[in-house]
């Protein structure tokens, strides 16, 4: 349930403040930290400094056809019940056998079927429940189908490479099932010397494209995309797919795409290029993707355009499944959604390694999750599942949604980023789960509007001198009214709005060793605990507040195995804060000018 943004008898303080901007113009990090590597980052004084000893510095993403699928408890979505393979039967059978520069075939009544050496176009025109099996090797042919009812494609082992162009072409506007037989290995690939102008893949499909079986699959794409349909593609449980594109996209879908299940890996390196593309939606409901992109940022008309592992045009659901994205270039990014998002359950894992790209005047920065665009749309809502990011190159943002972010029970959501780890250009609503923000150069967490906790766990790092582990908007506010909260940084950055149901909370300064335990403690009762990720921090500003607080009650806040007294309120008063954390001689401010807008 949201928070209402009225609160009754409302106690605000206002603090006139000047917001710094402190980003140091070097980059004081390596370009990459997963692993064992240690790095540090100070800005004005205060250092977070990580040991790179959980799985938030050291998982890695990378092309795997052998685990095994994962199992999923949703529902496969299917845009309509006639895409599911088990609603279908096709008992017309052609074989289509490829043997070097020819082709055979059977002949069947209502299908004909012309060869040109080993390039086969087959037209079942009228004839309803066509199965076309298809075997052999061939390197230089290709197999088109046209026809005016649903068909399905049974590949059983075959081989087409077509150096003209397109491989697989499905030029019927009908239903295609594309069956993977089990126990074979299949491989579509085109040339790079396509005589087809308008070539947009190496298989290409006029209408849905439905993937299903057990078999193996491997597409090439060296003139355009390796997948591409004209509609929208559904992969089912069971089948593994590979995709390579060295010139376009892996997949690409105008109407959609839906990941019930499957092993789908794919692999792009193109600048600009996309993992996966669709114009319209994406949902995944179970299996195993992973998706790794290694082009830079491409320019053309004034507009800078980086690679996405995914990116839709509309929304992205997550249900289930394993979702497992990497992007190495300049302003590369994991997942891209032009509307919203929402993750419901499953394991999304984001890597991005690339730095910001500039030229002529445009920019463009890396980010792990990015939802909306210029002001437009942009809502994320994490309610379940996990959710794992980290950025390294510089400017990269790990969370970003240029409307509302929610993250409710259920979620377990973990950023480290280079710059903000999770950013609203609107509100924020941290209404449970577990989630650990780290901003290496910036703010743990950042909304640009109003900020609500009201359940979870939640432990934010933000850099030194003016970035905060909270921060909000200068004109907005900050509303606790439940949930445990640990937030260090140089300062805290935030206007606290007390109500009758606010939660009090307390602020000191200190330091932390990486991966300490921090608790928070009334005599012999604990009324929180927090398990630090791995960032050792020196001299920052620290906020915390916890259910069971009283306003003037005082506690005892253990970091690791310092402890310290702090008091709790619900006022804003916060004199002997420490200002901003360590900000050289502007440091011990205190008094009654905190550093932030507390």
């Amino acid at each position: 349930m949201k928070i209402a943004k009225t609160m009754i008898n409302m106690m605000v303080l206002a603090v006139s403040t000047v917001i710094l901007q402190c980003c140091s113009a070097d980059d004081p990090i390596n370009d990459s930290f997963a692993g064992s590597a240690s790095y540090s980052a100070t800005n004005g004084g205060s250092t977070a400094t990580s040991s790179g000893s959980d799985e938030l510095t050291t998982f890695d993403v990378a092309i795997d056809r052998l685990t095994a699928e994962p199992q999923t408890t949703a529902t496969a979505v299917y845009p309509d019940v006639e895409d599911d393979m088990a609603n279908n039967t096709f008992d017309t059978e052609v074989n289509i056998v490829f043997n070097g520069n020819s082709a055979t075939a059977d002949a069947v009544s209502g299908i004909s079927i012309a060869a040109d050496g080993a390039h086969v176009v087959a037209d079942h025109g009228d004839t309803k429940g066509v199965r076309y099996v298809v075997s052999g090797t061939t390197s230089a042919g290709s197999l088109t189908i046209v026809g005016n009812k649903k068909y399905a494609v049974q590949l059983s082992g075959v081989s087409i490479a077509n150096p003209d162009s397109t491989a697989l072409n499905l030029l019927s506007k009908k239903r295609a099932y594309l069956v993977l037989a089990k126990g074979t290995t299949n491989s579509l690939t085109d040339g790079t010397a396509s005589k087809a102008t308008d070539q947009k893949g190496a298989l290409y499909c006029k209408g849905k494209l439905l993937v299903s079986g057990s078999g193996q699959l491997d597409v090439y794409g060296n003139y355009n995309n390796a997948i591409h349909s004209a509609d929208y593609i559904v992969f089912s449980e069971g089948v593994n797919v590979y995709a390579n594109s060295t010139t376009g996209h892996g997949v690409k879908a105008n109407d959609g795409v839906y990941i019930n299940g499957g092993i789908l890996n794919i692999e792009v390196s193109a600048p600009g290029a996309k993992g996966i593309n669709s114009e319209s939606n994406i949902t995944v409901s179970g299996g195993r993707t992973t998706i790794v992109t290694t082009g830079t940022c491409s320019y053309e008309d004034g507009d800078a355009t980086s690679a996405v592992a995914v990116k839709c045009d509309s929304t992205f659901t997550m249900n289930d499944g394993q979702l497992l994205l990497k992007s190495t270039g300049a302003g590369g990014k994991g997942l891209k959604a032009d509307w919203e998002a929402y993750v419901n359950g499953g394991s999304l894992y984001v890597i991005t390694t690339g730095k910001s790209f500039s030229y002529n005047g445009d920019s463009n920065s890396p980010k792990g999750i990015k939802v909306g665009t210029k002001g437009e749309h942009g809502l994320l809502n994490i309610s379940g599942g996990t959710v794992m990011v980290r950025t390294s190159g510089t400017g990269g943002e790990g969370i970003e949604s240029k409307g509302t972010i929610t993250i409710g029970d259920g979620a377990t959501v973990k950023v480290a980023a280079y710059d903000d780890a999770i950013n609203a250009a609107g509100d924020l609503y941290l209404q449970g789960g577990d989630v650990t923000a780290i901003g290496i150069q910036n703010d743990g967490i950042d909304s640009n509007g109003n900020m609500y906790i009201s359940g979870g766990s939640i432990v934010a790092f933000g850099a030194g001198g003016a970035e905060s582990g909270i921060d909000t908007g200068e004109q907005s506010r900050l509303y606790i009214t439940g949930g445990q909260l640990f937030a260090i940084g140089g300062r805290v950055d935030a206007t606290y709005t007390a109500g009758s149901d606010a939660q009090p909370y307390a602020t000191t300064t200190g330091s932390l060793q990486a991966g300490a335990t921090v608790a928070l403690s009334s005599g012999s009762t604990t009324l929180a605990t927090f398990a630090m990720p791995p960032y050792s921090y020196a001299n920052g500003t620290i906020l915390v507040s916890a259910p069971g607080m009283q306003s003037g009650s005082s506690y005892t806040l253990s970091l690791g195995s310092t402890q310290l007294n702090v008091t709790a309120t619900t006022s804003g008063s916060t004199g002997g804060m420490g200002g901003m954390g360590g900000m050289g001689g502007m440091g011990g401010m205190g008094g009654n000018m905190p550093g932030g807008r507390w």
